[in-house]
This record gives C-alpha cells, structure tokens and sequence, in this order.
C-alpha cells in the first residue's frame, strides 16, 4: 500500500511526473482500489483519471450499506460486486489516421462485467500487466519506426481582445512552424477565456483534457500559441507529463536548424541564451548566498547560481562579437555609399517569397524552400535597372533579410539587429508580399508594425505583391484596388518583373532626390 486518498478516482489522481515509472510503453507500476455504493460500472471520470495515470488497472468494489455487526455495534459493508478495467492500446488505421483530425476520441479500454470478489482475487495481475505492456511496446515501437518527428499536440487560447479569424489564423501558423521545425501536429486543443489562467494558462478540466489526449496519441510535445511563464511550463509539465513549450521555443528551434553563416549561429545563440537565462529551474538570485550582509553569506555557489553565471558570460561575449559584427556591416554599408550604389532592401513576412524573387531578379541560386523562415542570412547581390530619367544602365544592390512573423519574439530582434541595420540603413524597401496567403492583409500589417518599431525610420517602400498565378481574379481585383501604387508580379513564373525594375528605378531615384 503506496497511498490512501478519500475521494474519487480523479479527485486522488496522482500527477504524472511523481509516478514510479512512466513512458509510451509501459504502464504505471500501481494498482487502484477504489470503493463505491452504488453498484453501477466505473463511471466516465473514473476511467479518464485511470488513463491520464496509465494505471496498470482500476478495480472498483461496490460495498453493500449493511453488512457483518461489530462487536460494539455499528453496521460495516461487505463487497456486493467487483469491476475490472484497464487501458488497451490504441489501434492506428495504417492507410488514414483519420482519428486524429477529429475530435478527441474516446481512450480504448476494457471494463470487465461485474464480477465477484473471488473471481477478482484469483486474477493474475503480475500476467496481465506483463501482456498489456508487451502490446504497448509493440504499439509504441511501432509508431517510433514509421516517424521519429515529434508528435506533437497544440494549444490555442483565444481571450475577448483577439478575433475569432485571428486566433485561427494564428494556430494555422503555429502548425506551420511546427512543421517547419521537424514536428507533426495530431491534434489542435482550443479554449476561449476572458484572460490566461496566471498558472496553467488553461482551466483545469481543459489542463486534464490535454492530458488525456497526450496519453491518447502518444504526443511527445505540447506547443502552446503564446509565450509561457517559466512557473507555467512547470505547472504544465507536472499536471501533464509531457514537454511542454510556446511559440517563441518552436521559432528559436527553426532558426538553429536554419542559421548557415557564423553570423547567423552566433545571433541564434545569443538568442537562445538570453530566452532561456530566466528559465532555469530554482529560486532564481535568491539562491545566491554570495552577497555582503546579514544572511548573504555562505560557503559557495550552488549548482543554479554556477550555471546562471556562465550563461551571463557566455551572453556577453556574444554581445560582443555580435557588436562587432554590426560595426563591420556598417563598415561594408558606408563603402557602398561612398561608390554612391543605391541599396534596396528586400522585406516582408515570412516565405512570402523574397529569396526566390531575389534569385529570378539577379541569377542567384539561393535556397528556397515553401517553408517559414527556409533562410536567415541576409544575401546581397547586384542588380541592373534602367535609370529613371535617363534610361541608362544603373547598377543597385538588392538585399534580403531575415522574414518577419507576427508577434516577432523580442529575444531574436535583439539578437539579429545587426542583420536589422541592413532594413534601415538601406535607401528603399521593396515590401514583398504573398497575395495567395489567405492572411496578406493582416501579414502587411504585422511587417509594418515591425517596421515602425525600428530605431531608425526606414526608406520609402514598394509594396510587391506575389505569387499571382495562384489568386483568383476577386482577389486581384480587390488588392489592385486597395493598392493603386503597388506592383503585381509572379517570381516563380516571372511575371511582371520588367514592370517591377521600372518602378524600383522610380524608388530609388525618389529615394536618392529626398535623402
């Protein structure tokens, strides 16, 4: 006997993280006993918290409310009947996995019929556990074989100030990145709340429905679509069991695995360093016992005050180099301006298709791929465009930069304002954006509220609105006549690039004749 709890079995429930032993494969390693009056199989609640536990089985015993007389009078119960019931695995459909798409569905158990006291107590327990974890590690070894992406289950949380259009188009983003970042999403969780729960962001009963689901699917990952407390994502994982992250963890992922150039690991690390400094596990300064004072003294650092002090170090020598970085860009740019080459930099949101309209415009052969954030390194080229008053050949450099998402994490703004500079140093902009993206209006406005933030006001700007071959006439209709002034293009197919190099010559010189 582990443990006594008065109350139902999910009232009793122990979190997942202080189970003796916990995986996809195996069950839990305890047995539940739990007592009843009414004579009626476990009910709905019983069975969920025998899940989100994967106890190895529930057994409920329906006690009768008269029963044998003590010795000194009071009536005690007797055992009526019995009910056994344990997890099965979790059958797959090898072509479709439609289940996953769908609501959630129910957790696969088996309840046995009711039973006697006798029948129960001649089971062999040590033999049926012992067969259902065979099946789990087969199911479970399964799964492993056919991906070994993360399977991971998202959260949203819609509160009263974000639009129902808004919320989902965040969450389609979401899957996106984790897509993008090497994961697969099964199943997407949704709440409606006027504010984030301070602890857990969700309300209970949906903090034990993501739970369930986990259990459900064998998700490895919980991505929420907002930035997490550190004292959050640590309710969270123990009321879970699962990893827990927000959508600026799954970003920061995107860019280690995107970042090629030196400059580029160097600003992903510094970014990582800086998100995950005030993340570290403990008491934060107040474990420091080095201070001066009364109760500041002690014998030494403690093993969280050891590894905040050389993340610090760490943080500031990539400050450093990244410093020196942004001065020898600067170094590069204020060359450019005394050859007197124009310089137009390429902006907009993420694969909206800048690189691939950089590539068509000067010959390139930069990588392109149809995901977020495909590359991070600012590239420069030259590109010939006809002088606007003259006609003549005027050669440019067209740059392009790092792409923008909504809500952009502060951690990677600072960390790649080197990469930045070349936005607001740069004579004119060409806003590149994706006309077939269901979102375009709402992606314009994000890039120009990231624009405003920039300490420096950048040029004056070309909105471009790509990939047209794959917007219906409606929709063209509509963005010609919201934007009179922008260029229509397709870099893929290219179309309405000849138009598009007059108009950034009429750019530049505009630029150059108000500088």
């Amino acid at each position: 006997m582990i443990r006594v709890g008065v109350g139902s079995p999910r009232q009793t429930r122990i979190p997942p993280l202080e189970l003796p032993r916990y995986g996809n494969g195996r069950l839990s390693g305890i047995r539940c006993i739990a007592t009843q009056s009414k004579s009626e199989p476990p009910r709905e609640s019983a069975l969920t918290a025998m899940a989100m536990q994967r106890l190895d089985v529930l057994a409920i015993l329906t006690l009768t409310g008269t029963g044998f007389e003590r010795r000194g009078g009071g009536g005690t119960g007797y055992v009526k009947d019995c009910y056994l019931a344990h997890l099965l695995p979790q059958q797959e459909d090898e072509e479709n996995e439609t289940h996953l798409d769908n609501p959630l569905s129910p957790v696969p158990y088996y309840v046995s019929p009711s039973t006697s006291l006798d029948v129960l107590s001649n089971q062999d327990f040590l033999d049926l556990v012992d067969g259902l974890e065979a099946e789990f590690q087969r199911e479970f070894v399964a799964r492993d074989v056919k991906s070994d992406q993360d399977r991971v289950l998202l959260v949203g949380v819609q509160t009263a100030d974000v639009s129902s259009q808004r919320f989902e188009e965040g969450l389609e983003e979401l899957a996106r990145l984790v897509d993008t970042a090497g994961g697969r999403v099964l199943q997407t969780l949704r709440q409606k709340r006027s504010r984030p729960h301070p602890q857990t962001v969700v309300g209970e009963g949906k903090t034990q429905e993501i739970a369930l689901a986990a259990q459900t699917f064998g998700a490895t990952l919980i991505v929420f679509d907002r930035d997490l407390s550190p004292a959050q994502v640590r309710n969270l994982e123990t009321r879970i069991g699962v990893r827990v992250v927000d959508r600026t963890e799954v970003i920061l992922d995107i860019f280690a695995q995107r970042a090629q150039s030196g400059a580029g690991k160097l600003q992903v690390e510094l970014a990582q360093l800086e998100y995950s400094l005030p993340r570290l596990t403990g008491r934060g300064e107040a474990m420091s016992r080095l201070g001066g004072g009364i109760g500041t003294r002690g014998p030494g650092e403690t093993k969280l005050e050891t590894e905040r002090r050389a993340i610090q170090r760490r943080i500031a020598r990539l400050q450093k180099e990244v410093n020196q970085l942004q001065a020898h860009r600067s170094r590069l740019r204020q060359r450019r301006q005394r050859q007197e080459v124009p310089t137009v930099a390429i902006v907009g949101y993420t694969n909206a298709g800048k690189s691939t309209l950089l590539n068509v415009l000067t010959s390139s052969e930069i990588y392109t791929a149809d995901q977020l954030f495909a590359t991070l390194d600012p590239t420069t080229r030259r590109l010939t465009i006809p002088d606007a008053v003259t006609g003549e050949a005027q050669t440019i450099v067209l740059t392009d930069t790092v792409g923008f998402i909504h809500e952009l994490p502060p951690a990677l703004i600072d960390a790649f304002r080197a990469t930045l500079e070349e936005v607001t140093d740069a004579d004119a902009l060409l806003h590149v954006v994706d006309l077939s993206h269901p979102a375009w209006q709402a992606q314009i406005r994000s890039v120009m509220e990231i624009l405003t933030q920039m300490p420096i006001t950048p040029g004056p700007a070309l909105l471009a609105f790509n990939k047209i071959d794959r917007v219906d006439g409606e929709t063209l209709r509509f963005a010609q006549e919201e934007y009179p002034q922008a260029v229509f293009i397709s870099a893929a197919k290219a179309l309405g690039l000849e138009t598009l190099r007059g108009r950034m010559a009429q750019l530049v010189y505009y630029a150059i004749a108000n500088s």
